[in-house]
């Protein structure tokens, strides 16, 4: 879900087992957050390669990812109190700042959050337990995978400095 910590969860776990990080935001989102047509191609290519960590968002991108991959970390963090907070100073910041995101994009104007249902504060709350029911279907469903479920924040560090680190090593 937006904001609960992927992207920084995806480049910390890159570092503990020496693989590339790519934000699939950056692959998804081409100018004026127009989809990019060769998203899908994107994906396949960063999947073929030996080693990666990149987010599990947009359904089209699922089944090639999961043909590749050995494992799916899933923060069920505290909404409320751990994802909402940050998704709101994430947006502030990023909006403040004028941050280029992915290919120049901007988080839209503040006022926008009132008229646009896909404004990211708006998205991360409508969406908050669309992955609740999804994620340990994994586990039993084609894609095979093996799902680690974290939390906490706490749960988290313990996680990347113990189970994943000893894999690793």
């Amino acid at each position: 879900m937006s904001g609960v910590g992927k992207t920084t969860l995806g480049r910390r776990i890159a570092q503990v087992v020496d693989a590339p990080h790519t934000e699939i935001d950056g692959l998804f989102h081409g100018p004026n957050w127009t989809p990019r047509t060769t998203f899908l191609e994107d994906v396949a290519d960063l999947a073929s390669t030996e080693a990666w960590v990149t987010e599990w968002q947009y359904a089209g991108a699922r089944p090639v990812l999961a043909a590749r991959a050995d494992l799916l970390v899933w923060l069920d963090l505290p909404f409320w109190t751990t994802t909402f907070p940050r998704v709101v100073r994430r947006t502030v910041l990023r909006r403040v700042r004028r941050e280029a995101l992915w290919n120049g994009n901007v988080e839209p104007p503040f006022h926008q959050i009132l008229t646009d249902p896909d404004y990211i504060v708006r998205w991360a709350v409508s969406t908050r337990h669309k992955y609740r029911d999804q994620i340990p279907q994994l586990d039993h469903d084609s894609f095979g995978l093996s799902v680690v479920r974290l939390t906490s924040t706490r749960e988290v560090d313990r996680w990347l400095k113990g189970p994943l680190a000893r894999a690793v090593s």
